[in-house]
């Protein structure tokens, strides 16, 4: 992982509206807007936001406030309790759908594509608070994003279905060690396959530490067959052993919530 870097939250600053002048010395105004003609999550920024890279310099986005929406942070439903759309991070993730989307301004020559722009939001989360293991799993979010979006990046075909077979396989892999894991602690057997080696037939709290032990040993070393993109592969495989209860527990409840939504409406109708 790159060296942590010092939080400088000046680092963002007010950009004006289109067609104005940014003002660096200001603190950054964010004035989002939604009329009843856009979706639900959808939002127009009433003013651009500026932001000072380290390497790039001066960076402004949108281009164009009028035409530019934003859906805050993406984040799917089943994970908002652990990534809000809006908080510390919200400035980052501005920036980054701005930068992913094409709509800035930069210095001439500076062209940021999509896997710049992925490092370009990490180092902004930094500079707006966003604690350590928030800011590096949103970035870990992002880069899966890249690399299964395809979008306005510069790798080659051979490259990208490389780290797309690697990111499938890798986490296929580990979800399906964390349901033998739980089959395992629960005594449960499994035909032809069994349990998994290093839980064996314990006591159950034995089993437990072994399991979570496994679930972050297997995840990292999996994680070094992404290459350059090994600290996301070790993150995501880390986070998916780990929250893959959770997370199945929270898509139940929204399953379920959204299926009474729906009989509720259809009843009443």
């Amino acid at each position: 992982m790159d060296a942590p870097l010092e939080t400088q939250p000046r680092r963002f600053y007010d950009g004006g509206p289109s067609g104005g002048e940014p003002d660096p010395t200001a603190p950054p105004l964010i004035v989002l807007e939604r009329t009843l003609d856009m979706q639900v999550d959808e939002f127009r920024m009433a003013r651009r936001l500026g932001y000072r890279d380290r390497e790039l310099g001066q960076l402004l986005v949108p281009v164009d406030t009028a035409t530019f929406t934003t859906d805050l942070t993406s984040v799917p439903s089943i994970f908002l309790w652990l990534v809000p759309r809006t908080g510390r991070h919200l400035p980052a993730a501005l920036l980054h759908d701005g930068l992913v989307r094409g709509s800035y301004i930069a210095a001439p020559g500076v062209d940021i594509d999509r896997e710049r722009a992925d490092l370009v939001f990490r180092a902004a989360m930094a500079d707006t608070g966003t604690g350590l293991i928030r800011r590096w799993l949103m970035w870990t979010a992002v880069t899966l994003g890249t690399i299964f979006q395809d979008r306005r990046t510069r790798w080659s075909p051979a490259e990208l279905w490389r780290l797309r077979i690697t990111a499938v396989g890798t986490l296929l892999v580990t979800a399906v060690v964390g349901v033998l894991a739980t089959f395992d602690l629960f005594d449960i057997d499994v035909p032809l396959v069994g349990g998994v080696p290093w839980m064996g037939e314990q006591t159950w709290w034995i089993e437990l530490l072994t399991g979570t032990a496994g679930a972050i040993v297997i995840p990292l070393l999996l994680g070094l067959l992404w290459g350059r993109f090994r600290a996301a592969g070790m993150i995501a495989g880390v986070a998916l052993a780990l929250l893959l209860h959770v997370t199945a527990a929270v898509a139940a409840l929204t399953a379920a919530y959204q299926l009474a939504e729906r009989v509720v409406s259809r009843s009443s109708e």
